[in-house]
């Protein structure tokens, strides 16, 4: 199998408030599983730490990745290209600009392909992903989300 499969969720308990991602990327039978909690941060930056961590996990650059995330937020803002208007404005007036700046050094080393799935639904493995935040945003085990203002 030539693809990588990545899913991913973030996760925030009360928006701030402690937070998680859960990723799962899966490359034919390999399946590995990456998760984090924050001490304080917002759900959306949790879904795009998801994305960026697993991106940022890759040896390889130049790969086919599918991403299925449920968050609109991010398949809209890269699939309808805001992202990259946002990025020749200097991400003037847009939330998470350090995270959308790291994102788009990941993104621009591989062929990348977002799908939207609903949350909650019957994807195993997004429902695995948020368990994954979830407990993350529970552990007790957080790090500083330093880029949080």
């Amino acid at each position: 199998m030539s693809q990588l499969i990545i899913y991913t969720d973030g996760s925030s308990r009360g928006n701030p408030g402690p937070g998680g991602y859960g990723a799962i990327l899966q490359w034919g039978s390999v399946v590995k599983e990456i998760s984090q909690g924050y001490k304080h941060t917002t759900n959306n930056r949790m879904e795009l730490m998801g994305v960026i961590v697993a991106l940022e996990s890759l040896t390889r650059t130049g790969l086919e990745i599918i991403i299925y995330t449920d968050s609109a937020y991010i398949v809209n803002s890269v699939e309808k290209k805001w992202v990259f208007g946002w990025e020749k404005k200097g991400y003037e007036g847009k939330k998470n600009p350090d995270l959308w700046a790291r994102f788009l050094i990941q993104y621009r080393r591989q062929k990348i392909k977002f799908v939207w799935v609903k949350g909650h639904a019957d994807n195993k493995y997004n429902n695995r992903c948020d368990v994954l935040a979830t407990q993350a945003a529970d552990s007790r085990q957080w790090l500083e989300d330093v880029g949080f203002v």
